[in-house]
């Protein structure tokens, strides 16, 4: 069996980009150990309309809850939620046969095996990443799993990505992005390209996660590549 990957969710705007990461995934037959901070499940809420409870928290409760108008227009960012919460609730379900492939750790609990060096990953990725625990990560402060997690890569020299969302950046941001890459994580700001044919949101979105998803080693064709027919 392959090492799992670490996903921590945190509180910077772009809560679809980690729904979308999940989804993928899933489909991609990865196992997935899954944190979630206090403040991304606020995000989660307000720019999904996604509530959910830390202390008794199930990937099903991602889905459940959330409605829309109806809407068929393929630029509707509500259809991109939908079609994104029903992949993912697809992926949960072709993969119920196998057993849990996600685990979920409360943001609080530092006897997770996550939380532990001799836990072996395949790599981490913070997403999105906000700019407090970009600061936690790069001066060690493991105020929390999420910290302590990247920590535990950064110190085993796995692959951590870090996935800001966040403009104008101040000095400060700056250098901490600055000091996350010299002590081995790959900074991915949420920058999604244009030149991918881009016709919905969900292609935004699927950029980003694209780009994730190569930093983790994991196959996938969300967008074209640059040079290919």
């Amino acid at each position: 069996m392959k090492p799992p990957l670490v996903v921590a969710m945190t509180g910077a705007s772009g809560a679809m980009y980690a729904i979308r990461l999940l989804d993928c995934l899933l489909r991609s037959d990865e196992s997935v150990h899954l944190t979630i901070s206090p403040s991304a499940a606020t995000v989660l809420r307000q720019e999904l309309g996604i509530a959910i409870d830390l202390r008794d928290f199930r990937l099903e409760h991602l889905m459940d809850g959330w409605s829309d108008a109806g809407s068929t227009d393929s630029t509707d960012l509500h259809v991109v939620i939908r079609r994104t919460l029903d992949g993912l609730r697809d992926s949960l379900q072709r993969r119920s046969d196998k057993g849990s492939v996600i685990h979920y750790h409360h943001y609080g609990d530092f006897m997770a095996p996550i939380a532990s060096g001799s836990f072996l990953t395949k790599g981490m990725v913070i997403c999105p990443c906000s700019g407090s625990t970009m600061s936690g990560v790069v001066h060690g402060a493991s105020n929390n799993l999420v910290q302590r997690a990247a920590d535990v890569h950064l110190k085993e020299h796995r692959r951590l990505v870090m996935v800001p969302r966040e403009t104008p950046l101040s000095a400060i941001q700056l250098k901490n992005m600055l000091l996350a890459a010299e002590a081995g994580a790959i900074v991915l700001p949420a920058m999604p390209g244009w030149y991918h044919g881009v016709r919905s949101l969900g292609d935004l979105v699927d950029f980003v996660v694209s780009r994730i998803l190569d930093q983790l080693n994991v196959e996938n064709t969300l967008v074209q590549r640059w040079g290919t027919p």
